[in-house]
């Protein structure tokens, strides 16, 4: 899955933004962090779980315009497990 955008060629992939956000809150659930990376960790957390949203919502978005209905292509409201 790509985001679309003129750096959508950088931009990781859903999966490993996912795949990293796992690793972060690993190590925090650990509790065996300094203050300040334990900080640094939620921090990067944070920002891994924004981006992976944004990708998730610019998904949503594409799925929504493309339902097709008998007069052809129209938008109508995702709805999850729907």
């Amino acid at each position: 899955m790509t985001t679309e955008g003129p750096d959508a060629a950088e931009a990781p992939r859903f999966e490993a933004l996912l795949e990293e956000l796992e690793g972060v809150v690993a190590r925090l659930e650990r509790g065996d962090a300094p203050l300040d990376q334990a900080l640094a960790e939620f921090e990067r957390g944070t920002e891994l779980a924004r981006r992976a949203t944004a990708i998730l919502d610019a998904a949503e978005a594409r799925v929504t315009k493309l339902i097709e209905a008998r007069d052809g292509l129209r938008e109508v409201p995702f709805e999850p497990g729907g």
